[in-house]
């Protein structure tokens, strides 16, 4: 949708080929008992320039949209950290040193750290698991199962010792390190799919483009000047295609193209992190202490409170990010395990009235040290891969995959200006 929408402004026609009912892929609104909900809780940050320009550019306003937070991590009784509003990185290196949970040792080795980063422009010279890059760097235990930790896995979606040290810093550089502002959290007040697919899908066509709801593309095909889509309607020619599905699909419909090869092992050899929602439906009463915080040695990693963030009263998130022992876990034992861990942790002796658990298995793919990504522009000038997975600085988030988009569309415009 991105690429759609920087090619659109640019007064290239497009259509949008989406085998789903509705728009949005890995980011999308649905309903459950009449409630709309997420199929997760997509976090923005501040630093995320390119997606917070194209939701403004297509209708939307970032300052009503979203619920706009401070640099701030609670993990209920264990450890609490949150950035006064100071000029970067002064303001985290204040949080750091007012954290609670923390002895006065840690907090230092934590600022030490960071300026180490600081130092080093936040590069290292051979990728390495963000467990084996903490250790060289003398973070010990506590202050890796506190803060480095959580943060890891809430950014990669992937265990720290399986995660890529560089896209960590990566992410810390571009949230911590340059304005105040760039590690303020955007929480969704409206669903994802209202929150930008719809909007650009609007944008796209008042400019002539064409969005095609529940059009799966079953094959592509190569001519000298064109490429053939094939749908369920039939057989159509375009001078251009982005392929910007999951990289599962991609690397079905791009498989029988001799040029795309590597492309293809690159797909391929993903593997991939799950990404667990559970939403429950509390009496409209029941609020947590903030909208957003996490759980330490618990089944739910991060809890949001619907009622402060979306003013849906009563209604809980809870999210399981990466691979974990949750997995091995029926809906209703984990339904269960999370809703004793609210009584335990907050008092909450009710019942909720429903429950629902999303579980998105592919969430992502596992961002480890050294991992060979697919480019956006492929061997076949004509085609090219858009997606979160493709290659970046950043891990599988939103941003990436707006930013893939970006560069899919850069591309064409500089060839259709030749």
């Amino acid at each position: 949708m991105s690429a759609s929408v920087a090619l659109s402004d640019l007064g290239i026609p497009v259509t949008v080929f989406e085998s789903a009912p509705q728009l949005g892929g890995r980011a999308r609104g649905l309903i459950y008992q009449g409630t709309q909900l997420d199929n997760g809780q997509h976090i923005l940050l501040g630093c995320y320039l390119q997606t917070l320009r194209l939701i403004n550019k297509v209708g939307g306003n970032i300052n009503v949209d979203f619920l706009r937070l401070p640099l701030q991590l609670d993990l209920n009784g264990e450890f609490s950290l949150r950035a006064p509003h100071l000029p970067a990185p002064l303001h985290l290196l204040v949080a750091l040193l007012t954290s609670k949970g923390l002895t006065i040792s840690e907090r230092l080795n934590a600022i030490r750290f960071m300026l180490a980063l600081r130092r080093i422009n936040f590069k290292i010279p051979h990728d390495i698991t963000a467990t084996e890059f903490l250790s060289l760097h003398n973070q010990d235990t506590a202050l890796v199962h506190k803060l480095w930790e959580p943060l890891c896995i809430a950014a990669l979606n992937t265990p720290i010792h399986k995660a890529s040290a560089q896209i960590l810093l990566n992410v810390l550089r571009d949230a911590l390190n340059n304005l105040r502002s760039d590690s303020d959290m955007l929480l969704p007040r409206i669903d994802f799919t209202t929150l930008f697919p719809q909007r650009a899908a609007d944008y796209i066509k008042q400019r002539g483009g064409n969005i095609r709801l529940g059009c799966g593309v079953e094959s592509l095909h190569l001519l000298d000047k064109f490429i053939e889509v094939t749908t369920a309607q039939g057989t159509e020619i375009f001078s251009h295609v982005i392929c910007a599905t999951q990289p599962v699909a991609a690397a079905r419909l791009l498989r029988s193209i001799a040029e795309l090869r590597e492309s293809v092992a690159q797909i391929d050899s993903l593997e991939y992190q799950p990404i667990y929602t559970l939403y429950l439906q509390y009496p409209a009463h029941i609020n947590l202490p903030h909208p957003m915080l996490g759980l330490l040695q618990r089944h739910s990693q991060w809890l949001f409170d619907k009622g402060q963030i979306s003013v849906q009263h009563g209604l809980i998130a809870a999210v399981i990010s990466a691979e974990g022992i949750h997995q091995g876990l029926s809906h209703e034992e984990l339904a269960q395990k999370v809703i004793a861990e609210l009584h335990e942790e907050f008092g909450i002796a009710e019942q909720p009235k429903w429950f629902k658990v999303i579980a998105e298995k592919r969430a992502t793919f596992c961002c480890s040290p050294k991992l060979q990504r697919p480019l956006q522009l492929t061997a076949h000038p004509r085609l090219m891969l858009a997606g979160d997975y493709t290659a970046g600085d950043y891990p599988a988030t939103l941003e990436s995959a707006v930013i893939s988009g970006l560069k899919c569309a850069d591309v064409i415009s500089a060839i259709t200006n030749q």
